[in-house]
């Protein structure tokens, strides 16, 4: 039975071994639902999620996307953008200003952690990070501003990436580390004691974003071929066989067909990163839609108990917490 606004729920089994220092409150009534989706870099928002944020924000739920570094370090990936800035700081200013236009495009909130970014070190061997990038910020200091973050905004759910960080680039990898204390660390009030911060507060549930799941990328490659297109996956499908990467559960699709175009725009709002022309957009809108109208999502953390259905899929991040609904319903699909 699900539980009603106003009874807290608890958390018995906390992911660090530890009981729970602060019950988890469901929304009061009239109380919005707040996401939280903590993100690397400015353009990973668009890219991962960002039809699930599009969605819960035209059903009244507040969302917050976090950014832990400034992407400066980032290249410039489309080939019709031109010169790029000369220094790291003004590609910053860029990228703010691009996040800003993509932020608006999905109708979200979004605010900076302040990290540098650390760079994609390449070659053989790896060159060291520079000095100061949040990859080398001890991981306590690293996830002190996330943890006030969530205490400041006080969501219900949290998104973040596997602890692979989707791919293996230090900041991911880290984003997900910190995201992993701040929900573990948030509630509890002998953790992160600031004067004059704000007070404790437990998320309720932690997701893996699994933007580029090998199911969607093999059904869509295969829906490409099938239709006589080339597919921007062939490659990447190759790449992850031969590497043998092991694929992750996903318990929960979001149905986001409605959102694409507002994805759509946020990705193009990143212009440094994202050739209008090139991947992203390179799946057309109607096969997209009839073969992977979802955004998926591993349930990774809950303290309101199991919400997983028995069979199919989770349909909603909330479920649980929204007053009155309990476990998501079930999408065989």
């Amino acid at each position: 039975m699900a539980e009603t606004a106003g009874t807290p729920h608890t958390d018995s089994t906390d992911p660090t071994g530890s009981a729970s220092l602060v019950e988890v409150a469901p929304p009061a009534p009239g109380e919005p639902l707040r996401l939280m989706a903590v993100h690397a870099h400015p353009d990973d928002e668009s890219s991962k999620g960002a039809g699930t944020m599009a969605r819960y924000v035209t059903e009244g739920v507040e969302v917050l996307v976090v950014t832990c570094t400034g992407g400066e370090r980032g290249d410039i990936l489309n080939p019709s953008f031109g010169p790029g800035p000369d220094t790291i700081e003004e590609m910053a200013a860029l990228r703010r200003e691009e996040m800003a236009a993509a932020a608006a495009a999905l109708g979200v909130r979004q605010e900076w952690l302040g990290f540098v970014d650390s760079g994609l070190p390449e070659g053989d061997p790896l060159p060291p990070l520079p000095e100061g990038c949040f990859a080398l910020v001890p991981l306590e200091d690293a996830a002190a501003p996330l943890v006030e973050s969530v205490r400041r905004f006080r969501p219900h759910v949290i998104t973040a990436y596997d602890p692979s960080g989707g791919y293996p680039h230090p900041d991911h990898i880290r984003s997900h580390e910190v995201a992993v204390v701040a929900f573990d660390a948030a509630g509890d009030p002998d953790r992160y004691v600031v004067d004059g911060g704000a007070a404790p507060w437990t998320p309720a549930k932690l997701y893996y974003n699994h933007g580029f799941s090998m199911g969607r990328i093999r059904a869509v490659h295969e829906a490409m071929q099938g239709a006589g297109l080339e597919s921007p996956f062939g490659e990447w499908v190759e790449s992850r066989a031969a590497r043998e990467i092991p694929e992750r559960e996903v318990t929960t699709r979001i149905e986001v067909s409605d959102f694409l175009d507002r994805r759509d725009d946020a990705l193009r709002a990143h212009a440094t990163q994202i050739d209008p022309d090139g991947f992203f957009f390179a799946v057309p809108r109607d096969l997209e839609i009839d073969v992977w109208p979802w955004e998926e999502y591993e349930l990774a953390r809950s303290r309101v108990g199991s919400t997983l259905p028995a069979e199919g899929f989770e349909t909603d991040l909330f479920a649980g917490v929204r007053p009155g609904v309990g476990p998501g319903t079930a999408d065989a699909a």
